[in-house]
């Protein structure tokens, strides 16, 4: 090999390794101050627990509640959706990060042709031969002021961010499924008590009918009756509906056909192993919240893109070169006489580009504010979030009691009544009146003990969700460490 094709090589790999080495132009990223209180608006008296970590399979103690979350993380599109957009970015990383090195490419050609006596400087017909084999490096560019490492840095981020947006949306995934079975579990309660009213209407409307019959009631009690009995038939094909319909989203999310064996069979209070979730501090939420941790991947490639703006106002230096044979004969190709090479290096300067750098980089800077401002209303949102559902938790306990003994209120007033209407001293309609009470209180008091649990799915969900499953990737971390202290988000 001659001394000047050794040149060629030695020569691209030092670029390579000076454009390994190259620090980016990009601003120095410091993440921004939370534009959120210290503390949470209904702890403000007492000293928040620190949070722990549950995995989604201890916060269920159902087995079939868990059964059919699996189900859906396993079947459900949109969650399958997030999954590939992760492959997608991963690919799309890997093209950009391919430019920080040499595109060697090995080519064999061969080129024959015939030039007539008439054309040919000689005055006599030829046949030419041009065989040639050869190595090279293809416009590799010299990354000299980071560039190059730029994108590469902003395309990591983005893979990241995709990242984190599907743990997100499992997240989403697994409370949207629990609530939509507690749903399911509660409306099939409503269902059960609709039905015994039906029946214990029919009984008093068969009554009342005898009654009338023989002439110890009125045709207005009769009537009464009737009516009453028709309502709890109205609400009970209703709730009909609507249990039907909740199979059919939990279906949905599920991804597929849910069995019998998997609907509901136990009350809502023991569908959840827990009763109670510490919030944690309002800061916890930026390294636990996935779409937060996405934002901020978002902003940290927002400032890569100002590195990558900046370094196109200095010189680009590309590499082209090539060692090889060349002969006229095929069998000679590889003869010590016939190598070949070529070296073209290229510096292109911007002297005038009409302000389209200069834009370029505004662009760039405005991104990077936008991208500070999703960043903080991500957060604002995220805190009210959980707010909101601490503030209803701090009220649901004295809810529950409240119609606990409304319930049973309800139930002694209309023993009550019933033993005075069967003594000949109250109306059908006192009946008729302590009935629908009864009923109403009831109602309410699931509807409560749903609302109870549906509170501790979502405050599971607005505070993060599964921490436990928070995942590496390659070189890369998406969190910061248990001491709280951010990482470097760059694969080596």
């Amino acid at each position: 090999m001659s001394t000047l094709s050794t040149r060629v090589i030695l020569m691209a790999c030092v670029g390579t390794l000076l454009s390994g080495c190259v620090a980016t132009m990009a601003p120095r990223y410091e993440q921004p101050a939370a534009p959120i209180p210290a503390q949470w608006p209904d702890l403000a008296g007492g000293a928040a627990e620190k949070a722990i970590d549950i995995p989604w399979q201890s916060l269920f103690s159902d087995p079939r509640l868990r059964q059919v979350v699996q189900l859906a993380l396993d079947n459900n599109r949109d969650l399958r959706v997030a999954t590939l957009n992760i492959e997608k970015a991963r690919a799309q990383y890997g093209i950009q990060r391919s430019a920080l090195f040499p595109e060697v490419g090995a080519g064999v050609s061969g080129n024959s042709g015939r030039t007539p006596a008439s054309v040919s400087p000689t005055g006599a017909a030829v046949v030419s031969h041009v065989y040639s084999a050869n190595l090279g490096i293809t416009a590799y560019e010299l990354d000299l002021f980071g560039r190059v490492r730029s994108l590469n840095d902003q395309a990591l981020q983005h893979y990241l961010a995709t990242g984190e947006a599907r743990r997100a949306v499992r997240i989403g995934l697994i409370a949207e499924v629990a609530g939509a079975y507690l749903r399911l579990a509660a409306d099939t309660e409503q269902l059960t008590l609709a039905r015994d009213t039906l029946r214990t209407r029919q009984e008093a409307y068969d009554l009342q009918r005898q009654l009338c019959e023989i002439g110890n009631a009125s045709e207005l009690a009769l009537h009464q009756a009737e009516g009453e009995r028709e309502a709890a038939r109205d609400q009970s094909l209703a709730l009909e509906s609507t249990v039907a319909t909740d199979r059919n989203a939990l279906e949905l999310l599920a991804g597929t056909k849910l069995s019998a064996e998997l609907r509901p069979d136990v009350p809502l209070e023991v569908m959840l192993a827990v009763q109670d979730l510490p919030a944690g501090l309002p800061s916890d939420l930026l390294q636990r919240r996935p779409d937060l941790l996405a934002a901020e991947h978002a902003l940290i490639a927002a400032h890569a893109n100002i590195g990558a703006a900046r370094a196109a106002f200095f010189p680009r230096i590309t590499l082209t070169g090539g060692i090889g044979r060349a002969s006229d004969s095929l069998s000679e190709l590889f003869d010590g006489a016939n190598r070949a090479w070529s070296f073209l290096p290229q510096i292109s300067v911007p002297i005038f580009t009409g302000g389209r750098l200069t834009a370029n980089l505004k662009v760039a800077k405005v991104e990077r504010d936008i991208a500070v401002a999703n960043y903080e209303r991500s957060i604002q949102t995220a805190f009210r979030e959980v707010a909101d559902a601490l503030a209803v938790r701090a009220r649901l306990d004295g809810r529950l009691t409240a119609q606990q003994r409304q319930v049973e209120a309800a139930s002694a007033a209309y023993t009550l009544v019933r033993q005075r209407y069967d003594n000949g001293v109250s109306s059908y309609l006192e009946v008729l009146d302590a009935q629908r009470t009864l009923h109403a209180t009831q109602q309410n008091w699931i509807a409560i003990r749903l609302a109870r649990q549906a509170n501790l799915v979502t405050l599971y969900k607005v505070l993060g969700g599964d921490w436990s499953s928070r995942s590496n990737v390659e070189g890369g971390t998406l969190s910061g460490n248990p001491n709280g202290e951010k990482l470097a988000i760059r694969l080596q």
